[in-house]
């Protein structure tokens, strides 16, 4: 064996990435927290909370350290990179503070909710050869590999349209979605998914050509909204979204001949049978796929982007403008 194929067969693996968290939020604690712990590229090693309180009940169930706020944990040598759930106006704030640490980052949708602010994130990133992610989870779950596969066989022929919808039903009124000034809305919440999803399908050139946000007197914020989108070609992208609704997660690629139809699009369990739906004016078909977690996914992603050296996220800056596009159009509809 010569040399340097010994070395290369005795080196130690890589170190797995050391993970602190900003927060206690619902999906840190119910999906991101256990996806780290279990992820062998990715070590949890503190959660941070203005509440002490809050950050020991986080990480009761895990071989981590509860920190007294975000700062003392930016501190911290033994943190390579942060995930940050906080609410979508804290995000530039603390995520920019968190590349200034030193640390890589994966943050929560929406990066920031001005496209100014994320492209400078992103430069802020490269200068500093950090990774920055944003944490759009369903991307990295590959039934959509198998609709994009689909579409370039030609089975529902050229494609004339997408459409999309992601909306929940109410939350609590004093939920942090309908907190204005911390970023809350159905357009940031919600309005994210069918944006990047038509992205997926269509390509980032999109313009925004027409929008609608339903706001609620009582709560100061939309809770919800739909948005027209179309290529430099004319396929079109109807997109809804919404806090007050049916639970609805699903998207539809409608071409020349046929239509394909996936649901539980955007936030399916890990244990859930995806169905891809494709219908021709010949037949009808179901391609049952196997289950897979998209969480794990996004996790063992983001490491890595960490071990790889970040991400371009010109897919993150794009998704920024065309959802202050959206909104410009429904301001002034």
């Amino acid at each position: 064996m010569r040399l340097h194929e010994a070395v290369r067969a005795t080196a130690a693996p890589p170190r797995p990435v050391r993970i602190g968290v900003l927060g206690c939020a619902e999906i840190a604690r119910r999906r991101m927290l256990p996806a780290f712990a279990a992820d062998a590229g990715t070590e949890l090693v503190a959660v941070a909370s203005r509440d002490i309180t809050r950050a020991r009940d986080a990480v009761g169930p895990y071989d981590a350290r509860p920190v007294h706020g975000y700062r003392a944990l930016l501190d911290r040598d033994d943190i390579d990179a942060v995930y940050v759930p906080l609410p979508a106006a804290l995000h530039h704030t603390w995520v920019e503070a968190a590349l200034r640490a030193g640390k890589h980052v994966l943050a929560e949708k929406p990066l920031t909710t001005e496209p100014r602010a994320t492209a400078r994130l992103f430069r802020l990133a490269r200068r500093r050869r950090l990774a920055l992610v944003e944490n759009v989870m369903f991307l990295h779950h590959p039934q959509h590999d198998a609709v994009r596969a689909l579409v370039a066989d030609g089975a529902v022929g050229e494609i004339r349209s997408f459409r999309a919808e992601f909306s929940t039903p109410r939350f609590p009124t004093d939920d942090i979605r309908y907190r204005r000034d911390l970023g809350g809305g159905a357009l940031w919440d919600t309005g994210v998914y069918p944006v990047r999803a038509a992205m997926r399908f269509l390509g980032p050139r999109l313009e925004a050509v027409g929008a609608v946000l339903a706001r609620d007197p009582a709560l100061g914020v939309d809770t919800a909204g739909a948005a027209l989108l179309r290529t430099r070609s004319g396929v079109t992208a109807q997109l809804a979204f919404g806090l007050d609704h049916g639970y609805a997660s699903t998207y539809e690629l409608c071409g020349s001949h046929g239509r394909i139809t996936v649901d539980r699009a955007f936030t399916p369990p890990a244990d859930h049978v995806p169905v891809v739906r494709i219908e021709s004016r010949w037949d009808r078909q179901e391609l049952r796929l196997e289950p897979f977690d998209q969480v794990a996914a996004s996790v063992s992603a983001f490491a890595g982007a960490v071990l790889g050296g970040g991400a371009s996220g010109a897919d993150s800056r794009r998704q920024a403008a065309l959802l202050t596009a959206v909104r410009v159009l429904a301001d002034g509809s």
